[in-house]
């Protein structure tokens, strides 16, 4: 098995993830392209300490295209998963 922190890339801090944490207690995390839900859920219970991983959900997400000067291209791809925790554990990011 990876590493934990090859799973999972790092945590997406921004506005909806906020709105997310405080209504369904779901934490945002950019994660490896290849990587599954349950080596999510296990990466995830092993970086963070007394958190129990209710559900998962992943999605893949396309590199915007990008023009520089003459030349267009894109950013990269990469997976974004949506980590949802039990009512008793908490995520300190």
């Amino acid at each position: 098995m990876r590493d934990p922190r090859q799973i999972v890339l790092r945590p997406l801090l921004n506005e909806k993830g906020e709105l997310l944490k405080e209504r369904v207690r779901a934490y945002p995390f950019e994660v490896a392209a290849d990587a599954t839900k349950i080596e999510i859920r296990k990466a995830i219970e092993q970086i963070f300490d007394n958190v129990k991983v209710v559900a998962v959900r992943t999605m893949m997400r396309r590199g915007k295209k990008r023009r520089l000067r003459y030349k267009t291209g894109r950013k990269r791809n990469w997976k974004r998963a949506l980590v949802f925790i039990s009512a008793e554990s908490t995520i300190n990011i």
